[in-house]
């Protein structure tokens, strides 16, 4: 007998009979199973919801519960439209935080795409990530979008984000797999 996604969404139509104490149970159980454009878009509603933190928010709690790989990836994808001028200027207050002071002058002289060493990320904090993704989130349309894609290989990251996003994310799963 298979999983069955289709009743474990159910529960979350209209988001009016959500069990969010399970949510992160179900959630997991859902990432499991479901088709990964699905996942995306679920996670895509939850990120943009005006119920949940701000994206900027949801950003660094998932940078400070990620791992060192992860913490990559999610700058990644959060830097992947910028210019490495703009992330200079992001970072530019931060030197007297600690981070490579070079840093700035190196990313404006660059040519190519705004990108970040594995160490230069391990020096950036929560709050560096939080100004980083309010920026984004302003300028770069797709910066949700290509996050949430990186997410849905994540899911023990995703469900740190806590119950209510995750059934704001099941609810959008439950609502577009009716059809």
């Amino acid at each position: 007998m298979g999983f069955d996604l289709g009743g474990l969404l159910h529960q979350y139509v209209n988001g009016a009979d959500a069990k969010t104490h399970l949510a992160q149970e179900h959630f997991r159980q859902a990432s499991d199973n479901a088709p990964v454009n699905l996942l995306r878009l679920g996670l895509v509603a939850a990120l943009k919801s005006a119920a949940t933190a701000p994206f900027a928010q949801m950003a660094r709690q998932l940078f400070s519960e990620a791992d060192a790989g992860q913490r990559c990836g999610l700058l990644s994808q959060l830097v992947a439209g910028m210019g490495p001028c703009t992330l200079a200027s992001l970072l530019a207050g931060a030197t007297a935080g600690g981070l490579d002071t070079t840093l700035p002058a190196r990313l404006a002289e660059a040519r190519a795409p705004a990108a970040l060493s594995a160490h230069q990320i391990a020096r950036l904090s929560s709050a560096q990530v939080q100004a980083i993704a309010e920026h984004a989130e302003q300028h770069d349309p797709e910066v949700i979008e290509r996050l949430c894609a990186y997410l849905v290989d994540h899911p023990a990251l995703v469900v740190t984000l806590g119950s209510a996003a995750l059934s704001i994310a099941l609810a959008r799963m439950a609502e577009l797999s009716r059809g």
